[in-house]
């Protein structure tokens, strides 16, 4: 803090305004930043005054005060101390960072994205907040400090964050804990559930134990007032392409220079907030209007792809019924010659007119015509396997296509009534363009008016002197005339 040097004349402040500015302040570097409604008010430390009435009523007054600034100062070097103001902090912080998300946001009118700084800033904000208090766990690479970890027990106490969790560890981008907490994080406010999550996790104190210290903000009040803070978010649509960005290196630092209050700050002149929200109703809807196209573009590209798989399975369907007729045709052939053979040697045996070595081959052949069949029955029995995992394949795709078709047609459908709010819009714009040309007109035309009523004037003027020149010539020869009369 600042030097502590008596000074005659500033003003002194009272053992509780002291203790109070201590405890509701957040210092960076030699400033006081302390709250203000919406605002936060940065003021020099120097300006602090902690000096005694130039006339004290009380002789010890300089050393009571003098105490009560040790104790502040040891109190600042207790380590409960030290963590309860940074989780008061942070929930100051957390209160403006969503308060100013919401009005930005109610006033923006639109849907949110990555690139939206007060978003950007609450994102950096949640991130110091759930840091707060991590324990560090030990790893072949030295101490790690992740807030993935508690993030992972929301999917066991509430079951709709599974599919947010499954989602941020199937993201290929991602290569660090950080990077996934943050990616869950923005999944989480898309989903409009990152209230109810963050409510059901700060419940579970005996889970949150393993990952917070005792202090930390996770694990007392301050956690369960920003959860509660975080319910005003649900008027909000926010939407993050997450496969190009890159959440591993981002630097979390918050940007206080957005709620510092500015006194000398005077509100600038307002302009044409209309045809301005127009031009940016019409930029939001073709690209809108473009990614839908892009959209369809792609889902008939998988129509042509699956009907293209479609008629290749019908092909190799047919293949294989012939294949299949052709194997039962060979398996009545190979039965007829197994009988034949049979009823000759049942013949041969009867009339016992062939030798031993005319037997024996003949059995052998058999053995082998009977390996044969049970060969080719086999091969029938995965010929016919085969046909039905492709019926099978088959009744799938074709369902599939039949959906991709509906969805298609009501893309195309969004992509009427999306050219007809961009044609609508168009026109209201030329209508307001031609407004401000007639009134520029009409404006043009007043000037010239005016300058020709100005030159008028001149005229009149000029005639007017003409006028008194004229008269007075007439009263001298009239005057003249009088004294030749008289």
């Amino acid at each position: 803090m600042s030097a502590l040097t008596p000074q005659s004349d500033m003003p002194t402040p009272t053992t509780d305004k002291i203790t109070q500015a201590a405890m509701e302040t957040i210092y960076l570097c030699k400033f006081r930043v302390s709250m203000d409604g919406e605002w936060l008010c940065l003021r020099e430390l120097d300006d602090i005054s902690l000096t005694p009435d130039p006339e004290p009523t009380h002789e010890d007054s300089w050393e009571d005060l003098t105490d009560v600034v040790e104790q502040l100062r040891d109190d600042s070097e207790d380590p409960n101390y030290l963590m309860a103001n940074e989780r008061m902090n942070l929930m100051n912080m957390a209160k403006l960072s969503i308060k100013g998300l919401i009005e930005s946001a109610l006033n923006l009118g639109r849907t949110l994205d990555s690139d939206y700084a007060p978003l950007q800033q609450f994102f950096v904000v949640m991130e110091h907040c759930l840091k707060h208090g991590l324990k560090a766990k030990k790893t072949f690479l030295g101490q790690n400090k992740s807030f993935w970890g508690p993030l992972e027990l929301v999917e066991k106490l509430v079951p709709e964050a599974a599919e947010i969790t499954a989602s941020v560890k199937d993201l290929p981008g991602l290569k660090t804990p950080v990077g996934r907490g943050r990616a869950w994080l923005r999944l989480a406010l898309m989903q409009k559930k990152l209230s109810e999550y963050m409510k059901a996790l700060i419940n579970r104190k005996d889970l949150l134990s393993e990952f917070y210290e005792p202090n930390a903000l996770m694990m007392e009040e301050e956690g369960a007032i920003i959860a509660g803070l975080l319910v005003g978010l649900n008027v909000i649509d926010a939407n993050f392409c997450m496969k190009g960005e890159d959440l591993d290196s981002q630097v979390g630092v918050i940007d206080f220079s957005m709620y510092l209050k500015d006194g000398n700050s005077t509100k600038g002149s307002e302009g044409d907030g209309q045809i301005t929200a127009i031009l940016d109703q019409k930029n939001y809807v073709e690209e809108l209007n473009r990614h839908l196209s892009a959209t369809v573009n792609n889902l008939q590209a998988k129509v042509d792809a699956l009907e293209k798989s479609n008629t290749k399975l019908t092909e190799e369907l047919a293949v294989a019924n012939n294949r299949i007729i052709t194997l039962q045709e060979e398996m009545e052939r190979v039965k007829e010659e197994s009988s034949y053979i049979l009823e000759s040697s049942r013949k041969a045996t009867k009339d016992r007119t062939a030798d031993g070595q005319a037997l024996t081959e003949a059995r052998k052949q058999l053995k082998e015509e009977t390996q044969l069949r049970l060969d080719v029955e086999k091969e029938l029995e995965a010929q016919i396997g085969m046909r039905q995992e492709m019926e099978l394949a088959m009744k799938m795709l074709e369902k599939d296509v039949c959906e991709k078709q509906d969805a298609l047609v009501a893309l195309r459908q969004q992509l009427d009534d999306l050219r007809a709010l961009k044609h609508e819009l168009s026109f209201k714009l030329q209508s307001s363009d031609m407004g401000v040309k007639q009134k520029s007109e009409l404006n043009s035309r007043l000037e010239e008016k005016t300058n020709q009523m100005a030159a008028t004037i001149k005229q009149l003027e000029q005639s007017e002197k003409d006028l008194v020149k004229q008269a007075k010539t007439l009263n001298s020869v009239a005057n003249k005339l009088i004294q030749k009369h008289h």
